[in-house]
């Protein structure tokens, strides 16, 4: 059996601010930026990683496939992983941040460095996807990034059993997927910038011997799978991003800053959620 590491940054022991977790060719003009404090938030990525592998390894994977998730999708230290993983790298991927979840014998996938949704309160640089989406809810329900991916994952057959981030993070993926899917919090929200952490170390530890117990719960596990005909709503934070959004084809503008659209499946989903995003990344004139 092989497991797929989906490796974000924002819920990484010691990261509580965007300065940590944002590429300086990513920096915004004017965005606040730390070189030194990016390099080192994926150092302590990439070392949860590897934890997360050497967990499932002793599992009993016989493979650990890593996809480096988080903004342009080369964070990860590749000289520093563990030698007995693949790992995908780079942007503009189809499956985006489950790329590799169709591979052939993927048993169940694991979510490091995970955030909450965006609008949790407390929530360490809690938001879904970008900034400037306000909420997504699938027939009502609000999700993030974890529900999202565990869709595509469920598409499938694959079953989540891990998370590691924040403590909010963690329990709002378990309530979506499920208590077949091992929680580790690394940190303790205080404010959108703020946490309580664990030392790295420990987390690190915590995380492997979670991942062993991830492996041994994929044989009982179920996918998270969309419902027939779920109606997938989008929240933007202004009204011409939904402009350019609803041209999208199959897309529907529903409020003043919402649009829906209908998935016939997880890779529907994320197909059309991911031509949303490019429409709605507008630039806006001064």
């Amino acid at each position: 059996m092989k497991v797929l590491i989906s490796a974000d940054m924002e819920g990484t022991c010691g990261v509580s601010s965007w300065v940590q977790v944002t590429p300086s060719e990513n920096a915004s003009a004017g965005e606040p930026h730390n070189q030194g404090e990016y390099d080192r938030a994926r150092h302590r990525m990439t070392a949860e990683v590897n934890a997360a592998i050497e967990g499932a390894l002793e599992g009993g994977a016989d493979e650990v496939i890593v996809n480096d998730s988080h903004d342009g999708m080369r964070n990860l230290i590749a000289d520093s992983l563990h030698p007995s993983c693949r790992f995908i790298s780079g942007n503009d991927k189809p499956l985006s941040m489950m790329q590799g979840v169709d591979l052939e014998d993927i048993g169940c996938a694991f979510f490091t460095g995970y955030h909450a949704k965006a609008g949790t309160p407390g929530g360490p640089l809690a938001h879904t996807w970008s900034g400037w989406v306000n909420d997504v809810r699938f027939d009502g329900r609000s999700t993030g990034e974890f529900g999202i991916n565990a869709a595509i994952a469920g598409h499938f057959g694959v079953p989540i059993t891990l998370v590691v981030g924040d403590e909010k993070a963690v329990a709002q993926t378990i309530e979506w997927v499920g208590d077949q899917c091992v929680g580790v919090a690394v940190k303790e929200g205080l404010s959108t910038t703020s946490a309580l952490h664990l030392h790295p170390l420990k987390a690190q530890e915590l995380i492997r011997e979670g991942a062993r117990q991830a492996v041994a719960n994929a044989k009982s596990a179920k996918p998270y799978v969309l419902a027939k005909d779920v109606t997938v709503e989008i929240d933007f934070e202004h009204q011409s991003r939904a402009d350019y959004a609803a041209r999208v084809p199959r897309v529907e503008r529903v409020g003043e800053r919402t649009i829906c659209y209908k998935p016939v499946d997880g890779v529907e989903l994320i197909t059309i959620f991911r031509a949303i995003s490019s429409a709605a990344s507008i630039r806006f004139s001064p």
